[in-house]
């Protein structure tokens, strides 16, 4: 694989994830081994029986324990999610520090420094462990311009017309 990059795609249109996910099977499809830690969506893909059979080539990981997006749960189970989330961000860890991807996407992470379940500094020592050769995908709604010294390359997604 070649240098590995970091990059986001964030905004508040829709198309953030698929965007993702098709790098995601781009990569695979050169025989690249992907990892998607989903966060803050409820069900999200890891249910998804296309996705599996994509396995071992992809993988689609959710610590969260509700079916409901975070947004909808109440405060209690809210403080129960950060520490499945946290857990997600523990394997995130892992998976940076052993190197067995050459591309993690971190769905929705953005909006875990936006909800105020980690700090940017976290997320940013999470970056800091990337291999040279480990491409890194993160999403999320807010794109701010401190994200963009952290990424090589931002695509803002906006919905033109509903």
């Amino acid at each position: 694989m070649a240098e590995g990059i970091i990059r986001i795609y964030g905004g508040s249109g829709r198309g953030k994830s698929p965007a993702a996910l098709g790098r995601a099977v781009q990569t695979a499809s050169r025989g690249g081994r992907v990892v998607i830690i989903q966060f803050l969506k409820g069900r999200g893909l890891s249910e998804s029986e296309f996705l599996r059979r994509l396995e071992p080539d992809i993988k689609v990981f959710r610590f969260e324990k509700s079916e409901e997006g975070y947004d909808a749960l109440s405060p209690s189970e809210r403080e129960d999610e950060i520490a499945n989330i946290r857990n997600g961000m523990g394997f995130a860890r892992k998976v940076l520090n052993t190197g067995e991807c050459d591309m993690l996407v971190l769905d929705e992470v953005l909006g875990l420094v936006e909800n105020k379940i980690i700090t940017r500094d976290e997320l940013k020592g999470l970056l800091a462990l990337k291999g040279d050769d480990i491409d890194v995908i993160m999403t999320g709604n807010v794109v701010s311009d401190e994200w963009y010294d952290l990424a090589d390359e931002v695509t803002t997604i906006t919905t033109e017309k509903k």
